[in-house]
């Protein structure tokens, strides 16, 4: 499945993926921190979003994030 982390306050896009384990993926950005070289968030929410691409209708997980004021983040 299509996986999109965003920015919560910004609404930018840091990352795009797919992946087969999307239950573990919710699990593992519930957790501490969700790291990325250019700064480190915690989980907000997600929503599961249903679309039509090429008459087919595909879904993609969006992972909101949210600044962790305790690391510096630069974007």
């Amino acid at each position: 499945m299509k996986v999109i982390f965003v920015i919560t306050a910004t609404g930018e896009e840091v990352l795009e993926m797919v992946s087969n384990d999307v239950a573990g993926l919710l699990a593992a950005v519930q957790g501490e921190n969700v790291t990325f070289p250019f700064g480190s968030f915690k989980y907000d929410f997600h929503t599961l979003d249903h679309y039509l691409e090429d008459s087919v209708y595909r879904q993609e997980l969006v992972v909101y994030l949210k600044g962790d004021s305790n690391v510096a983040t630069t974007l």
